[in-house]
């Protein structure tokens, strides 16, 4: 990775923007592998501007690398006043604004960003599913991290390294 690149990846993440949960978000789209220790997490609050429903908020929680996280905090600024289809129109290299292109090492995490961005706005309701919130319980869901951390078999698993 050039040097260029690293240090605008160091300024967008000295001030991440739009990173946490929203509880009130009308969509939540969800990408990535707890085994490959890549996961994004993103939540969109839509509003009526002008006779349509546009993006009128987004956050995000990952777990991954720096240039994912940097990607996602722009792509939440860069989707905000867009409708869902223009949202959905940008492709994986606009999604990371202002860090200009990637090198092909980096571009799967434009590409984490962009699935779980089009996993929250594809969904067919888009409603938040209902492991976020359990309202009938009152709990809350487990968190990115809970399921980041937690096997997925309900056993632990073990990889040797050599």
């Amino acid at each position: 990775m050039n040097e260029d690149l690293q240090q605008r990846i160091a300024e967008a993440l000295r001030n991440p923007q739009n990173m946490g949960e929203m509880p009130d978000a009308d969509a939540v789209g969800t990408v990535g592998d707890s085994e490959c220790g890549e996961m994004l997490r993103m939540w969109v609050k839509f509003k009526e501007q002008a006779g349509k429903k546009v993006i009128d908020r987004a956050t995000f929680q990952s777990f991954g690398c720096e240039t994912a996280i940097a990607v996602a905090s722009l792509a939440t600024e860069m989707v905000r006043g867009k409708t869902s289809e223009e949202a959905l129109a940008l492709k994986t290299e606009e999604l990371a604004g202002e860090l200009g292109p990637l090198p092909p090492m980096k571009i799967h995490c434009a590409q984490l960003v962009e699935g779980a961005l089009r996993s929250a706005l594809e969904s067919p309701d888009k409603q938040p599913p209902a492991a976020i919130l359990d309202e009938a319980k009152g709990d809350s869901a487990p968190s990115l991290f809970d399921q980041f951390s937690k096997p997925k078999s309900g056993k632990a698993h073990i990889r040797f390294l050599d």
